[in-house]
């Protein structure tokens, strides 16, 4: 008796240990796993220690933004310019309004501002302008004449003729992952060579497996290129057909989230190289422009903070970037995939084991299929390689369908599976990469190595996590706020009628439309985009405005207050659990993740201040 009473005079604090408990344990299963290298810890290498190969002999100067509040204004940023007493010019057509310049001098000349510069207080960067390009050499091999496969299975079959030959799609069950979403409604930018996405008469033309891909409207950052973000090499139209390849139109191949939209931004020239400035213009004009992923195959050796800026950029806006992790064949995997923010990706074989070339270590994310071309170790008479269409190499106006390696060919798979999850209505870049290494299937059974990182990405199970994971978490902090309500935070008001029985069980009524209403989300997501209509991310929707309509017209009729007190608890455990995991960026509130957190605690305890309200009545 002495400790019912006890529990009693402390039910508050009890229910109060309770929810704070159940707060941490769902911070701590959904805290980010991504320990890649921020731009603050990135200390950039002196111009003179670079060769041709490594860097344009520029130097790149990131100036703070005096429209954020990082200080300055317009004429000190001018002035300072002016005062360099060498030649500057903006880095690129998107950089003026990010403040980014390239200045242009003797190394010597660059060396000592380099070093006057490092500390200046209306400098953010000042780094050498370094190359990337395409992560290793690219290794090709002509598809020839493939006959349609016989094989039937229990899931979604395209009737594309060469699909039985992608054994690559087959291993991350991508044909039971399009039995649920095909990628709608998501907008993934592949920035890369470009994309022959398009007629250009007499310049370049369109892959006929692309035909029936939705695009946006491409854009060029390498100057004197193939405008609209078209393609002159291959590379880049070979990684947007593993995105999204035209699927299901008896030709060809297929792409992973083939209903997607695809945003060639292009980067690198018909040679493969391209410079910072290009490439961080690009990432930062696809978070403007609408991308939900960004695939970036491509890389260097060194990092830039100019680059890892942009990423950060991207992230706050709820775009996943992808990356992959390099072919050197070293255990040290390169950049921008090292990068906090990026999903650092490495390359397997048809066996699903780590390729002879791929780049692992510490800071590796996922393992996705990459391909051998040299081997034929499925035995189907065929190259191990990734199996898409794309231009011939350098010859915008012809075609075919090609093997390449690669963790290039690698990353787009893990791209398009992050777009498949997106599609589910998960957009939060953290809770993305955390669904893709929780659901990725290690080959040795770990949590996480060196070698595959979390393991071999799997789309089905994925996609599975986006639509359910959350449901148990959900009901669970319903059924946690529930009892704590009713024991210690004053929604007890309905226990006491004669009715009890019927109260209690409209009350569990009204938490399941709640609970409905949130379980239904990735069905409303995408009904409200093929209306044209964002619903999932609104902060209307996401909000208590629902349950306080609800209340205001009906508190006045006596039955239904059990179903009001019910669907009042159910929308502050949904809020809660949507402040602590934040499966989904709001759209249209300033400030990023830390106002969306704010905006969902905010309208949980309006929620909860209701149920107790009304039960009290």
């Amino acid at each position: 008796m002495r400790l019912v009473s006890a529990l009693s005079r402390h039910r508050t604090l009890l229910s109060a240990t309770g929810l704070a408990a159940a707060s941490v344990w769902l911070a701590v299963e959904h805290r980010s796993g991504d320990e890649g290298v921020r731009a603050a810890d990135i200390t950039p290498l002196s111009i003179t220690d670079l060769d041709a190969a490594e860097s344009t002999g520029a130097l790149l100067l990131d100036l703070v933004e005096p429209g954020d509040g990082e200080g300055g204004s317009e004429g000190e940023l001018r002035a300072l310019l002016d005062g360099l007493g060498l030649a500057w010019e903006p880095a690129g057509f998107y950089s003026e309004g990010e403040h980014l310049f390239r200045v242009l001098g003797e190394p010597e000349e660059l060396a000592a501002l380099q070093t006057t510069l490092a500390d200046h207080p209306l400098v953010e960067v000042v780094e050498p302008e370094l190359v990337f390009s395409l992560v290793g050499d690219v290794t090709i091999e002509p598809a020839g004449d493939i006959e349609p496969s016989k094989e039937r299975r229990p899931r979604f079959e395209p009737d594309d003729p060469m699909y039985s030959r992608q054994w690559h799609m087959q291993m991350i069950h991508t044909p039971e992952a399009w039995g649920v979403t095909k990628g709608e409604g998501v907008v993934v930018a592949v920035i890369d060579t470009g994309v022959a996405w398009k007629d250009l008469p007499g310049v370049a033309k369109q892959v006929p497996d692309l035909a029936g891909t939705a695009f946006t409207h491409g854009q060029s950052f390498v100057p004197n290129s193939l405008p609209e973000g078209l393609d002159d090499h291959l590379h880049g139209t070979h990684v947007a057909g593993t995105i999204a390849q035209t699927t299901h139109n008896a030709l060809g191949v297929t792409g992973v989230a083939f209903k997607s939209t695809i945003m060639p931004l292009k980067v690198l020239s018909g040679d493969g190289r391209g410079q910072i400035p290009w490439i961080a213009n690009a990432i930062r004009y696809a978070a403007d422009h609408g991308a939900q992923v960004i695939n970036m195959s491509l890389g260097g050796p060194m990092p830039s903070s100019v680059l890892a800026k942009a990423i950060d950029y991207a992230n706050n806006k709820g775009v996943t970037v992808v990356c992959a992790a390099g072919n050197e064949s070293r255990g040290r995997v390169g950049w921008p995939a090292s990068n906090n923010g990026s999903v650092a990706v490495a390359a397997v074989d048809a066996m699903g084991v780590r390729t002879w070339y791929s780049n692992w270590g510490k800071d590796l994310d996922v393992s996705a299929p990459g391909g051998d071309t040299r081997v034929d170790k499925n035995g189907d008479g065929y190259p191990d390689g990734v199996l898409q269409n794309t231009i011939l190499l350098q010859d915008p106006l012809k075609n075919d369908y090609m093997w390449l390696q690669g963790t290039s060919m690698a990353s787009p798979h893990a791209a398009g599976v992050a777009a498949l999850v997106v599609s589910r209505g998960v957009n939060n870049p953290p809770e993305v990469e955390r669904i893709l290494k929780k659901t990725a299937k290690h080959p040795n059974n770990l949590e996480w190595d060196k070698e595959y990182g979390a393991g071999i990405i799997d789309a089905v199970a994925a996609v599975d996590a986006a639509i359910e994971s959350y449901q148990v978490e959900r009901g669970g902090l319903l059924g946690l706020l529930g009892l704590g309500g009713l024991a210690g935070l004053g929604i007890a008001g309905l226990a006491g009628r004669r009715a009890r029985l019927a109260a209690f069980a409209s009350m569990f009524l009204g938490a399941g439309l709640a609970a409905g209403a949130f379980g239904l989300a990735p069905i409303a997501y995408a009904a409200a985009d093929l209306a044209g209509v964002t619903a999932v991310g609104s902060p209307l929707f996401l909000s208590a405005l629902l349950p306080v309509l609800a209340t205001l017209l009906l508190v006045g009729v006596r039955p239904l207050r059990g179903v009001l007190v019910g669907l009042n608890l159910g929308y502050a455990a949904l809020l809660l659990h949507g402040a602590i995991v934040l499966p989904t960026l709001l759209n249209g509130l300033p400030g990023g993740p830390t106002i969306d957190r704010l905006w969902l605690a905010a309208h949980a305890l309006v929620a909860l201040a209701l149920a107790r309200r009304v039960s009290r009545m």
